[in-house]
This record gives C-alpha cells, sequence and structure tokens, in this order.
C-alpha cells in the first residue's frame, strides 16, 4: 500500500475475524439508550492522525460505543476524554474533547492506532484476533516509519501486540523481549518505545494511571519525538 488513506480505506473493509464481526454489527443495531439517535460506525476503526506523524500511540481495541460508534479512535468515550484531555494539556491536540469524527479536532505530530481495529466482546480480543489483525498494524508502522521517531503503547496488551508487529516491519527488536511496565522507556532500532499504564476506566477511576502520570509520559515521548511539548 503506498499511503495511510488507502491503508485506512481497506481497514474500514476487512472483514476477517468472525466474532469481531458479528459483535461491533450487533452493537451497533441494538446502541446503548443515550446513543440511540446515532447511526453507529460498527466497522473497523482506522487510525487517526498526520501520515507524517513522528510520535504514534498504540492502544489496545475500539470501544463498543466510543470508536465503534463514532469511527474514530478513543472518540466518544471516557478513555478518550482523558487522552485527548491530556494531549490537549501538552500541546499535541488542538481542543482536549473528542466527541464525533467531524467534531474539528486535529492531533500535532501524532497518530493512533491500536493492534485490534474491531470492538471486542468485554474489551478482550483473542489472541487469534490480535495476530489477524496484526498485518495492518505492520502494514501503518511501515507507512509511518520515514517520519517516526518515538512510540507510546498504552498498557500491557498494546505492548505484547506492538513489538511483533515492529519486527514484522522491519525494526530490529531486542531478545527477550523488553518487559511491559509504567514509565519504560526502550530504544528500538532508531526510535524510542515508551511503555504507559492504559487509559481505561479502571485504571483512571482507580488512581493506577493519574492524569499527571500520563502528561509526563505524554511529554517525555513528545520530546523523543522532536515535537513541541508544554
Amino acid at each position: 500500500m503506498d499511503s495511510l488513506t488507502e491503508l485506512d480505506a481497506r481497514v474500514a473493509g476487512c472483514t476477517a475475524c468472525p466474532r469481531l464481526v458479528a459483535w461491533r454489527e450487533e452493537v451497533g443495531r441494538t446502541k446503548r439508550a443515550a446513543f440511540r439517535d446515532w447511526t453507529y460506525w460498527a466497522r473497523p476503526v482506522p487510525g487517526f492522525g498526520p501520515a507524517d506523524a513522528s510520535l504514534a500511540i498504540i492502544g489496545l481495541a475500539p470501544a463498543a460505543h466510543g470508536g465503534n460508534r463514532t469511527g474514530r479512535m478513543f472518540t466518544g468515550d471516557r478513555s478518550g476524554d482523558v487522552l485527548y484531555q491530556a494531549l490537549y494539556d501538552v500541546g499535541l491536540a488542538n481542543r482536549p474533547t473528542a466527541v464525533s469524527r467531524d467534531d474539528g479536532l486535529e492531533l500535532h505530530g501524532v497518530r493512533i492506532t491500536s493492534p485490534v481495529h474491531c470492538a471486542p466482546p468485554e474489551n478482550k480480543p483473542t489472541p487469534g484476533e490480535r495476530d489477524t489483525c496484526r498485518p495492518w498494524l505492520v502494514q501503518e508502522l511501515k507507512l509511518l516509519r520515514p517520519t517516526l521517531r518515538a512510540v507510546l503503547v498504552l498498557g500491557a496488551f498494546g505492548w505484547q501486540a506492538a513489538l511483533p508487529a515492529f519486527a514484522g516491519a522491519g525494526w530490529t527488536v531486542p531478545r527477550p523481549r523488553p518487559v511491559f511496565g509504567h514509565g519504560t522507556r526502550v530504544p528500538l532500532d532508531g526510535i524510542d518505545l515508551f511503555g504507559c499504564f492504559h487509559v481505561s476506566q479502571r485504571n483512571t477511576f482507580t488512581g493506577k494511571l493519574t492524569p499527571d502520570m500520563l502528561r509526563d509520559v505524554l511529554r517525555g515521548a513528545g520530546e523523543a519525538a522532536g515535537l513541541p511539548v508544554k
């Protein structure tokens, strides 16, 4: 594939995982009461952000009533509220909220993606679904490689899924593979790889991940990517 635009279009049409196809479409039909007037996206959610990003953020998978509803990563749910507020706070987004694909949100030098592009039941993709979806992340990393200087991975699942994708995209990944941890920073074949607890409600409501903790990691990753951060 020659461009992220082409990749994103192909991702949005993927039907490779029957369980995920059935779930995302079922959620789109039944909806949540608060969103009964929405027409759900109910398809795979492509990455979001500029094609020349120097910082990539890798999550887990779209939320059933977040990205699966809106069609954009981390948009329309509480995890996204936390992430985009922090990106805005450190100067990497032009607004602190993300509610729909046409809300005017822009990221500055940052692209957000995930190892699984469909909303999974209970937010838990299977290892097989993760592996089936990996070629999309491999292609995305290949297309980003000319400008990519740092990557921030949210959560242990994303970390475990991202390392094989980096290897598949041509990076040399150390053996044994680096272990995930919040605040981990690993040099990876010309880029810096950062770990951060996921912005899930479980982590943010319990204080495992605070706004200050998230901003600190984002600043470090942004600086490593050569981006102006606050």
